[in-house]
């Protein structure tokens, strides 16, 4: 018998980099508080909770559809609104999208939301540092924060000078829905390559508590909590703490810690009407590593965990989000649905952040000293209505809205400071960070957007809809400059839209097409420089053909998709003018992907997909030592043109259940021209899991099982890599679960 999850008891880039003051004296006493404790964990199993009041049950209720619960498999039947705001599930919408149940990233021992997204996502990998929070991905060609956007709850999060720092923790995760392909028309700019939308866990009307410990290799501990049900007949909260600490593979100094809380209440002030008030609070102090000098163009063994930083390297987030949400069903027909949210960042970055071997000297150069901070605060309200009757006597769904935003930014660095030391590779002593180095105001941002889109979906027959959306978003940049006050303003108008069909031959099998425009920003929107307010969004277009289904009794789904995607308006230089820059450069990228999820017998489970690509810059010169030179056919810097992932599961014996899984990353290139190649790597994670109790489990996870050395990122300098942001080791950790 298969293991069951523990039951319940109902069933860099930083743009201009990074920018504000860090956690005040409310944050960092609290972590100080819990810095003994802050092994509190990210990892756990949960089991399906009943929908009871949440809002998300509603918005399923609401739509007049039901489905199963997010678990494992490709969930191909359960509603969402990542890639449609009607709610549809994955049959219904002509477009690829991921549902990945939180229980199975827990299961799979994935305790952040990167790992959660590459491992179990098709074709999605990370390119996240710390100089770009945890919020650097790449879909489809395309990559970074300001080409595949991230959501919390529905609800975009703006990319502060390249960085994204929060969600990052899995533990409080319900699900999350991966949107592959353009998606500007539901959520703005930056969503050329897709959009990552993480779903918490919400109240319920049924008591559960579930605790989790864990601890592992280079001193890693974790602890997390969850606890939710009733208070009183019409209120429910929920609670998840979570946090992880580690010593680090790397040395010296390459701890880490962090800690995520969620709290929510939601009140069923009537039969028709929920409100859910939530509160979101994220810590971090990631590794304060920046990558590993390469030697002749690899990794030596010697260098392989050697940290280079300076003595008092410092990298600190904190993130507070406050979301009230509101859901009014009057009738069968209409459902009202309002959010209104704050959402504060605090980060800061001191580091020296570049290194190489310097061949001459038999030493390691070190160069791009860094103190930024970021101060950012995001306050919005989106409001939208779905009606649902006829049209031309067919069964109808249409929903209109809109989404204002007020979004304040402060940056703070030292970038007239340059400066260079080198160490000796193995016996160096790592320094302190200059003193006349540090950060002084730089520049300030106030960004007002606002957009209006609407959705429909026209069922023609039981067997073919047709489905349409449109958005126009019209942001207004105010900036200032700190050291001289010159400011200036830009105002941008982006039209989105996208048609669609599905044809249903039976009901368990989907044939699509769809047609679908974007908008990226040529840099990050809100920290937009002046030498890059000339121009314009950047545009693109996607072409996309697929099939899915559900065979063998539900045991089956698979699902097989065909695009191409053209990306206009970059800006490149002008050739003979070196000096000019002009944005007529054109990067496109053409590919099919490919999941199934088989579940075989009661004992065995195979979860599988890949993503087979190619992607180029079509036109796009840059100026190389006063000459232009042209990069048409070029691959795309940190985008692999292969990805895939395996995970097979066995239940081999009563309460017990292994899973292996492998992650296959093709090779990817550091600069324009790919002559700094990162090579592929492909890794294997494994699990075993015991029911000890009806109530508790143990766990044992093995990451890296071969130890394979892979990088993440890299840098590179005239075509020659420099160094390489490298993965985790092999490491083991040992949790046990138990609800109460």
């Amino acid at each position: 018998m298969p293991v069951a999850p523990i039951p319940s008891r109902t069933a860099n880039a930083r743009g201009s980099r990074r920018g504000p003051t860090l956690p005040s004296r409310h944050v960092l006493p609290l972590a100080a508080l819990l810095g003994g404790l802050l092994p509190i964990s990210a990892e756990a199993e949960t089991r399906e909770v009943p929908p009871a009041v949440t809002l998300e049950t509603l918005e399923v209720a609401g739509s007049g559809r039901g489905g199963p619960a997010p678990a494992e498999g490709l969930n191909l039947r359960s509603p969402g609104r990542s890639a449609s705001r009607l709610g549809l599930t994955a049959l219904e919408t002509p477009a690829s999208v991921d549902v990945i149940a939180g229980e199975t990233t827990r299961l799979r021992g994935q305790n952040t939301v990167a790992e959660a997204v590459t491992q179990n996502a098709t074709g999605i990998t990370t390119v996240a540092a710390p100089g770009n929070g945890n919020g650097a991905f790449t879909a489809r060609g395309f990559s970074g924060p300001n080409s595949i956007q991230q959501l919390y709850d529905g609800t975009r999060l703006f990319v502060g000078a390249g960085t994204v720092t929060f969600p990052f923790d899995t533990w409080n995760v319900e699900r999350i829905e991966v949107l592959r392909g353009p998606a500007s028309v539901l959520y703005g700019d930056g969503a050329i390559g897709g959009v990552i939308n993480v779903v918490t866990k919400k109240p319920v009307f049924t008591p559960l508590n579930e605790a989790r410990a864990a601890v592992g290799s280079d001193g890693l501990a974790r602890l997390a909590l969850d606890s939710g049900g009733p208070i009183g007949e019409a209120l429910a909260y929920r609670l998840n703490i979570s946090g992880n600490r580690a010593e680090g593979w790397i040395a010296p100094d390459g701890s880490f810690r962090n800690l995520a809380v969620s709290g929510a209440l939601t009140l069923q002030a009537t039969p028709d009407l929920a409100v859910t008030l939530s509160h979101d609070f994220g810590y971090q102090e990631p590794a304060r590593y920046w990558g590993t000098p390469l030697v002749d163009g690899r990794i030596r063994d010697a260098l392989r965990f050697n940290n280079y930083n300076v003595r008092d390297a410092q990298i600190l987030w904190t993130d507070n989000w406050t979301q009230l949400r509101a859901e009014w069903t009057p009738s069968a027909d209409v459902t009202v649905r309002n959010t209104a949210y704050r959402l504060q960042s605090r980060r800061q970055w001191r580091d020296v952040e570049q290194y190489a071997f310097n061949r001459g000297t038999g030493r390691i150069d070190r160069s791009d000293y860094l103190e930024i901070y970021h101060q950012q605060e995001q306050i919005g309200n989106r409001l939208d209505a779905t009606f649902r009757g006829t049209l031309f006597g067919f069964r109808n769904e249409f929903l209109a809205g809109f989404d204002v935003n007020h979004i304040a930014f402060r940056h703070t660095n030292n970038f007239y400071f340059d400066t260079t030391t080198s160490v000796d590779p193995f016996a160096y002593d790592p320094g302190l960070f200059p003193a006349e180095g540090r950060a002084r105001p730089a520049y300030a941002t106030s960004t007002r957007q606002a957009s209006v889109f609407a959705e429909n979906r026209l069922i023609l027959s039981d067997q073919v809809s047709l489905l349409a959306g449109v958005r126009y978003d019209a942001p207004v940049l105010q900036r200032t400059d700190l050291v001289t006050g010159n400011t200036f303003d830009r105002d941008f108008r982006a039209l989105s839209y996208r048609f669609g069909a599905v044809y249903n031959p039976t009901p368990l099998l989907a044939l699509y097409a769809q047609y679908a425009t974007a908008t990226d920003p040529v840099g990050s929107l809100i920290s937009l420089s002046q030498s890059l307010a000339s121009f314009r969004l950047s545009t693109g277009e996607q072409v996309e053909v697929g099939a899915k289904g559900v065979a063998w009794d539900g045991r089956a789904e698979w699902t097989l998709a065909g695009y191409r995607i053209v990306k206009d308006n970059l800006i490149s230089a002008v050739p003979g003018q070196p000096t000019l820059s002009t944005q007529v450069g054109q990067q496109s990228s053409l590919g099919v992907e490919a999941a199934l999820s088989l579940h075989l017998s009661e004992a065995w489970r195979i979860d599988a997909n890949l993503a087979l690509l190619h992607a180029q810059y079509d036109t796009f010169d840059q100026a190389v030592g006063g000459a232009v030179v042209s990069y048409a056919g070029r691959q795309p810097i940190d985008v692999p043109e292969r990805v895939g992932n395996l995970w097979v599961t066995y239940a081999f014996a009563p309460a017990w259940e292994a899973r292996v899984g492998l992650q296959h990353v093709g090779e990817t290139f550091s600069d324009f021209g790919n002559q700094a190649k990162r090579p592929a790597y492909t890794l294997v994670n494994a699990g075993l899991d015991h029911q000890v109790t009806p109530d508790s489990r143990l766990s044992l996870r093995a990451y890296n099982l071969f130890d394979t050395i892979y990088a993440i990122s890299g840098n590179a300098v005239n075509g020659v890599g420099t160094n390489w942001l490298l993965g985790r080791p092999r490491s083991v950790e040992v949790a046990y679960s138990v609800r109460f």
